[in-house]
């Protein structure tokens, strides 16, 4: 019973730290805008998860763990936003997979992507002809983007593209 009540008084106390923390950094605390945060999302969820059900960890263990974490990502933030160099370093950047001519496939062996994968993403994306596609983009999450329409006389303006790679990143 000792246990039972020590998970729910956790629970309930990281669950209102969440809420302050979330409230001070904003919703990018858990947005997955890039690869950066979504491992900060992952790793603030496993902090969460060992205070609630771990009994060695304290709750103060606990907030201290997502404070740190919290912290760190606003730190990053901030640093990308004021630094190109540091953004560069940090953050993957977008890669087009497929465009109006067909699969990029040095784009997809660069990604580790597989051709089924994306066929996957555009039955997903409810993509019914290889026509209907003016892009299909590996974002810095890991997500793929479809850009497609059932108008094919649409075009597609260059701006939604900025940012996105259209040769595969060099081999390190």
């Amino acid at each position: 019973m000792d246990k039972i009540l020590i998970t729910l008084f956790s629970t309930i106390l990281i669950y209102i730290v969440v809420i302050l923390i979330t409230r001070l950094n904003g919703l990018r605390t858990f947005a997955k805008m890039s690869s950066f945060d979504f491992a900060i999302t992952i790793a603030i969820g496993s902090v969460i998860a060992s205070t609630m059900l771990l009994h060695k960890e304290s709750v103060v263990q606990g907030v201290v763990g997502l404070a740190t974490l919290v912290t760190l990502q606003f730190i990053v933030a901030r640093t990308r936003i004021k630094s190109d160099v540091f953004d560069t370093l940090i953050t993957n950047k977008p890669i087009l997979l497929m465009d109006r001519q067909g699969i990029i496939y040095e784009n997809l062996k660069a990604t580790r992507v597989t051709e089924d994968d994306l066929y996957a993403k555009l039955r997903e994306a409810n993509v019914l002809n290889r026509s209907q596609v003016y892009a299909v983009v590996l974002e810095t999450t890991g997500d793929m983007s479809v850009l497609h329409s059932e108008d094919t006389s649409k075009k597609l303006e260059s701006e939604i593209l900025k940012g996105v790679q259209l040769v595969p990143p060099k081999s390190n």
